[in-house]
């Protein structure tokens, strides 16, 4: 048992600002996050091209991670967290040489900085090799996946579209079309709201101008991912604007429907919540009095509102006004609902998958095996929908945008984790290896 004054789940924007105020305030403070390193998705280490990522707006990462260095909080990067109290206590899975290790973590007070996912919405073909998340594949090619002269179609909604683009495009990759499933009117109300957040904005103006060569088609969405010759990798997508559909040619597709808040932890925590997302007071605080929450899981709405959040609560911890901060707070999550709006699904997608298109990825469920069913527990029972290693964190929000459908509870573990981890053997004890049975004591 580590114990500990602060303990924060996320080493994102969020977790690291978090960590890093309350440091600096005297909080002793420990990180934890499933990466090795920290910087979230957003901020992902990138093992190749050092030199090229130097100026592509890295700066502000590098100078949070070295206050974060300086502040003296204790980063433990590989930690999975399958289970938390809320009197005190995480469990961490830790994968070593010599294998799995389970650690526990007791805090006075608590930070969930545990950020979003993708949410992917499935089309015939979307099991494809070929066919990755946007994020994913962009995650893949910060970690040295070879994109140079490949043709790609980016399909989804929302502003991680352009800027999955621009850094494909920066690696060589031929970015044929950008395919946002938002109106016209939609992306047009969004982009009048951006002239209160200028930085965004110039952002938003940079990717496009990086990507002048390629299609940006609006209103549109794909509805199926075609094999090549050999029946198995991707080699075009069918796309649709509603009234006809069209065939673009493409070596790989990245398709993201916008995110998801991680909120598993919260939810088993017993924090309320605020509709999809944790409920917090102006200090982040959850309704639960030692845990605080930033980022994401509070709202899906950008950079800059992760990091403020996360200030905030890193200061809350060390008893710290934070009045200061909480108007820009506000600006940006009217930024964040404004994007919700922006981006919010189209009724037409729930009419792409066909009966034998697989909506969960882990145990082969098909979407025509879905109905009949009264609810999520009757066709998880059934058909083991949601029972997978991914525990429903990628059919979960399928089966809730396509028939309504909300997980009902949350139970730990949150992750897989190997029985072996739980098993201890004490050397001194002597283990019979006789088939003669063993004598009972009193």
């Amino acid at each position: 048992m580590t114990t500990t004054e602060v303990l924060v789940i996320g080493a994102g924007p969020a977790g690291i600002a978090a960590a890093t105020a309350a440091a600096e305030n005297g909080c002793a403070v420990i990180v934890l996050d499933d990466n090795v390193a920290a910087g979230g998705q957003i901020w992902r280490e990138a093992t190749v091209g050092e030199a090229a990522s130097a100026h592509r707006g890295h700066g502000r990462k590098w100078r949070a991670l070295e206050r974060l260095r300086r502040s003296g909080a204790q980063v433990l990067g590989g930690r999975c967290v399958f289970s938390a109290e809320a009197s005190g206590t995480v469990q961490t899975s830790h994968e070593t040489s010599s294998g799995t290790l389970v650690e526990q973590f007791h805090f006075e007070q608590l930070i969930l900085a545990t950020g979003a996912r993708e949410r992917f919405l499935p089309f015939p073909g979307w099991t494809l090799p070929g066919v990755f998340g946007a994020g994913g594949l962009q995650a893949l090619v910060k970690g040295g996946f070879p994109v140079g002269g490949k043709r790609v179609v980016v399909a989804g909604t929302g502003p991680l579209l352009l800027a999955v683009a621009a850094h494909l495009a920066q690696d060589s990759a031929v970015v044929s079309s950008v395919v946002e499933q938002a109106s016209l009117g939609q992306l047009a109300r969004f982009a009048a709201s951006l002239w209160e957040h200028p930085a965004k904005l110039a952002q938003g103006v940079l990717y496009r101008a990086m990507l002048w060569k390629t299609s940006y088609r609006i209103g549109c969405w794909v509805v199926e991912a075609i094999a090549g010759s050999n029946g198995h990798n991707l080699s075009a997508v069918r796309v649709t604007d509603g009234t006809r559909v069209w065939t673009e040619p493409c070596d790989l597709l990245a398709s993201g429907y916008h995110l998801v808040p991680n909120t598993e932890i919260a939810a088993l925590l017993g924090c309320k919540f605020r509709g999809t997302f944790v409920q917090v007071d102006k200090a982040q605080r959850t309704s639960l009095p030692n845990v605080f929450c930033a980022g994401e899981p509070t709202g899906i709405a950008g950079l800059e509102a992760a990091m403020v959040q996360g200030e905030i609560a890193g200061l809350a911890c060390a008893g710290i006004s934070t009045t200061l901060l909480q108007k820009r707070v506000a600006a940006e999550r009217a930024f964040g609902e404004s994007m919700e709006k922006a981006f919010a699904l189209r009724k037409e997608l729930r009419s792409v998958p066909r009966p034998d298109t697989i909506v969960c990825r882990c145990e082969d469920v098909t979407f025509g095996s879905l109905h009949g069913y009264t609810g999520w527990t009757d066709v998880k029972l059934q058909t083991r929908c949601g029972m997978g290693p991914c525990q429903g964190r990628i059919c979960g929000p399928v089966v809730e945008f396509l028939l309504g459908w909300s997980p009902v509870s949350i139970r730990q573990p949150l992750f897989p984790v190997p029985l072996q981890a739980f098993c201890f053997q004490d050397e001194s004890v002597e283990i019979a290896t006789t088939n003669e049975p063993i004598e009972e004591k009193a």
